[in-house]
């Protein structure tokens, strides 16, 4: 019978402590726990989380897994705002425009929300930017022209809005912390797309359509990147331009075609990854490619469900031993 070294050409180490950075497949003997290790790779995967205080759909989202925004949703344009800590929602303060089909940007303490719809009003479309300090909201720069179904990206102080509607819009606007100003035109105009990156390396995927199409921007014009497996609008996205992830949306005008399919982006191409639980679309998105949320949406019906997605990663595993 071979042995492991006649396998990988060297014995099982013997060590006190666990290797501090552990190679793919490495196999080790923990003396001090007096257990067998080794380095494998766990699936991703997306689990559970704590519900929002309401069912809403059309809702935005911004910041982390364990720091997440949702703002704003429908039905009727609502200002609310709640807070994840990475197992429960609370309430936070209250927008001073109720909207929703709108695009955010920024982290929990520096939050932004841009453009966006309210169906009790009139004019129903808005222009208004908003800034979250982690409490409060204050008005913001407003952009060149009313929005809704736009996408945003980046930082509060460096922040993107693209896409949208009136008609499928190829405008770019780049926020500097006061005010908006031209940036490059989109290939592709669409509404209800989804994004990810920053303003000088910014990620534009999916929407009106629908669409696969996927754009990468550099600070001042957009190209095409890698298509999406799956077309389809209203969905949701989150991580960098060389690491994006896509989730739900739908695949035509709304359920019953919404989906729960998952995809990464690696700065050139999509791949599939594991599904979200819920089919959902028009919902908040936030967090990484490693540590994604999803909350909110239609499903049908409204839902208040939050999931967590945790990405494939290396992770030191028990083989015997207590």
């Amino acid at each position: 019978m071979a042995t492991y070294k006649d396998i990988k050409g060297t014995n099982i180490q013997v060590l006190s402590s666990d290797p501090s950075n552990p190679l793919q497949g490495q196999i080790w003997y923990n003396s001090t726990s007096g257990t067998l290790k080794g380095l494998g790779f766990t699936t991703a995967a997306w689990a559970t989380g704590g519900n929002l205080g309401a069912t809403v759909y059309g809702n935005t989202g911004a910041g982390t897994q364990t720091a997440g925004l949702s703002m704003g949703g429908h039905p009727q344009g609502r200002t609310a705002t709640e807070e994840y800590n990475g197992s429960s929602w609370t309430g936070g303060g209250n927008m001073g425009t109720g909207r929703y089909n709108t695009a955010a940007a920024g982290t929990q303490t520096a939050g932004l929300v841009i453009g966006g719809q309210n169906s009790t009003q009139s004019p129903d479309v808005t222009a208004n930017t908003e800034e979250y300090n982690g409490s409060s909201w204050t008005a913001g720069g407003n952009l060149p022209a009313v929005k809704r179904g736009n996408e945003g990206t980046g930082t509060q102080t460096a922040a993107l809005s693209f896409g949208g509607t009136p008609s499928p819009d190829t405008a770019t606007n780049e926020y500097n912390g006061t005010s908006w100003t031209a940036g490059g035109a989109m290939t592709n105009g669409r509404f209800y797309l989804a994004g990810a990156g920053l303003q000088t390396a910014g990620l534009a995927f999916g929407g009106s359509g629908p669409t696969n199409k996927t754009e990468e921007y550099d600070g001042s014009s957009w190209t095409n990147g890698g298509n999406l497996n799956t077309a389809r609008r209203h969905l949701s996205g989150c991580g960098t331009q060389t690491s994006g992830l896509a989730f739900g949306g739908a695949q035509n005008g709304g359920a019953p075609d919404n989906t729960n399919v998952t995809e990464q982006y690696d700065g050139s191409s999509w791949t599939n990854s594991a599904s979200m639980s819920i089919s959902r679309f028009s919902f908040g998105g936030a967090g990484t490619t490693t540590a994604g949320l999803a909350f909110g949406g239609n499903v049908p019906p409204n839902t208040a469900a939050t999931e967590e997605f945790t990405g494939a990663a290396p992770t030191t595993v028990i083989i015997s031993g207590s």
